[in-house]
């Protein structure tokens, strides 16, 4: 059994200098990508069906909704970053229609600017510079176009996935067009009880609860970056009404829309997604 986590910040950064907490966790998975740093020391990583171990220079990435799970072997001396995939559009066809062919790439850190970088991100969202936000994205997308020319990927459609990575990459990819049960089932031509059963079993929550969040997640990246009206939103994100996108929206972030627009022009380490 393992954890869909709905995360509610758009960026994390956590490193061994500042935690004493080791990598170990339960199997989860959510709609960031998870990259970790390993500086010292081994962890165990588990990613959907495989295992890698990883050690000092190598770097592991999960994409969205790849399950995975550490076991430490050996306390690590990491930096790990958590960001919702919206935060880099340049890289968004990359993030949502490609998946690792590998989620360790060994030996990364040897190359001197990828290690450089990993402390300019860091220290960066640590520090309270100004335009802190801006600095870690620029250092983000110089870490990612180098990281990707070490690493092979794979189309998703042509990706032997599970049943549920299936269903999730198609809701990812299809969130803002009319969603239902039926509609997978037609479209993915599995059983619509199937897609239900697999998601309450393995996920914890309903279909509707995770469509929900899902466009819940871009609505606030639309609040806080264009001028769109609440309606347009709305729309935007595939609510039939302005009702149910209102009551959807103040579920999951505990405000109204029009609040939370007015209230919360944050950086990127405090979006909810």
């Amino acid at each position: 059994m393992f954890k869909y986590e709905n995360k509610t910040v758009d960026f994390v950064q956590r490193d061994s200098r500042s935690s004493k907490a080791p990598l170990q966790c339960t199997a989860h998975l959510h709609y960031h990508i998870e990259v970790g740093c390993i500086i010292g020391g081994r962890t165990t990583i588990h990613v959907n069906t495989e295992t890698y171990e990883a050690e000092a220079g190598d770097i592991f990435v999960c994409f969205p909704n790849q399950i995975h799970q550490f076991e430490t072997l050996e306390k690590e001396n990491y930096h790990l970053f958590i960001f919702n995939p919206n935060i880099l559009p340049e890289f968004s066809a990359i993030f949502t229609a490609m998946i690792p062919k590998s989620n360790l790439i060994k030996g990364a850190l040897n190359d001197k600017e990828l290690l450089s970088l990993t402390y300019s991100i860091s220290d960066s969202y640590n520090s309270d510079k100004n335009y802190r936000d801006i600095i870690v994205r620029g250092y983000l997308l110089s870490f990612f176009g180098r990281l990707f020319g070490m690493m092979d990927l794979s189309d998703t459609r042509t990706h032997d996935t599970d049943i549920l990575g299936t269903i999730l990459n198609y809701c990812v990819n299809n969130y803002d067009t009319p969603l239902s049960l039926s509609v997978l089932e037609k479209e993915l031509h599995i059983s619509r009880y199937y897609i239900s059963h697999v998601m309450s079993t393995k996920l914890g929550i309903g279909f509707n609860y995770y469509i929900n969040s899902l466009r819940v997640s871009n609505a606030c990246k639309y609040l806080l970056s264009t001028d769109l009206s609440i309606t347009e939103i709305s729309e935007k994100v595939g609510f039939n009404t302005l009702r149910t996108f209102n009551r959807a929206f103040s579920k999951h972030i505990g405000v109204s829309p029009s609040e939370y627009r007015s209230n919360k022009r944050a950086p990127i380490s405090s979006l909810p997604i």
